[in-house]
């Protein structure tokens, strides 16, 4: 097991539904902003502590929680049972949104002077589009990893492994080109490969479609994905992007597709350089600390 120089804090809250929802700080010892990370379908928090400790290395506190039906929050929710998790309860898509929200406000009150970015991966991309949507001005920036527009057309609601299934036997091989990433996902007992319509609902399923709406705060964002993400693609976040330019009223939205990379790109093979740029970015956009 690898090793990190900081050290995680382990923390909850109970949500409106009496859900215990459990979340974890990593701290800089002088932070330019604050960064709320909200992970994939199928995935838990703790599985960015590597790129948490990067991102604390570069000066960002950053907070991430375990989303309704997933990681501690799931475990504790069905009582053990990991063959429930990815399902989650009562207020579905709603509450779970509203529990994004709730720990964004908790990350605003304990750093009330610095910047808040809102980070989204997959998943936790399109209920970042929804947040946005309704509450752009909670936020000072936002970054969106592994994300689709969010139509019929342009997100892929079937099987993600599919034009890959002859590069592996695991199933997960749409997730990275680090064959090591799709065997510690089959290994893992808190990850599960899982079609959010068919594990949502047909109503639930249809919440996670929308297009962005003028926003309230004109805020920076960045997209990175990678060229052979199948639940999106490069055609999709095109469109995503002149979305939020057009309809969104954002004037600095960036987009940056790796050549080659599949879903995961904070887990492919060419990390370092996706890593690099989002600290690049933040550094430009939020790194100047204190409003």
């Amino acid at each position: 097991m690898p090793t990190f120089p900081v050290a995680r804090s382990d923390e909850s809250y109970v949500d409106a539904e009496g859900i215990a929802i459990h979340y974890y700080v990593w701290r800089a010892a002088a932070p330019k902003a604050v960064i709320h990370l909200v992970h994939g379908l199928g995935e838990y928090a703790t599985r960015y502590e590597r790129l948490a400790h990067e991102l604390v290395a570069a000066g960002y506190t950053i907070y991430a929680g375990d989303l309704r039906g997933h990681g501690e929050t799931g475990v504790q929710q069905y009582g053990g049972d990991l063959g429930r998790l990815g399902r989650l309860g009562p207020g579905g898509v709603r509450a779970t949104v509203e529990g994004v929200r709730r720990l964004s406000a908790i990350a605003r009150s304990e750093n009330p002077q610095l910047p808040l970015v809102l980070l989204g991966h997959s998943l936790g991309s399109i209920f970042a589009q929804m947040i946005l949507n309704a509450h752009a001005d909670d936020y000072d920036a936002a970054v969106l990893s592994g994300t689709p527009y969010r139509t019929l057309l342009h997100m892929n609601s079937g099987a993600l492994n599919k034009r890959f299934r002859d590069l592996g036997s695991t199933g997960a091989e749409w997730l990275s080109r680090d064959p090591a990433v799709a065997i510690a996902f089959t290994r893992d007992p808190l990850t599960f490969d899982a079609q959010a319509a068919k594990l949502f609902g047909l109503a639930d399923g249809m919440r996670l479609l929308g297009r962005p709406t003028r926003l309230a705060r004109d805020l920076p964002l960045l997209i990175q994905i990678g060229s052979e993400d199948p639940l999106g693609g490069p055609r999709s976040v095109e469109l995503l992007a002149e979305a939020y330019r057009r309809r969104g009223g954002l004037s600095d939205v960036t987009v940056e597709i790796y050549p080659g990379a599949r879903h995961e790109v904070y887990n492919e093979t060419n990390r370092d350089e996706v890593v690099a740029d989002l600290v690049r970015w933040l550094d430009q956009h939020v790194g100047g600390g204190a409003k």
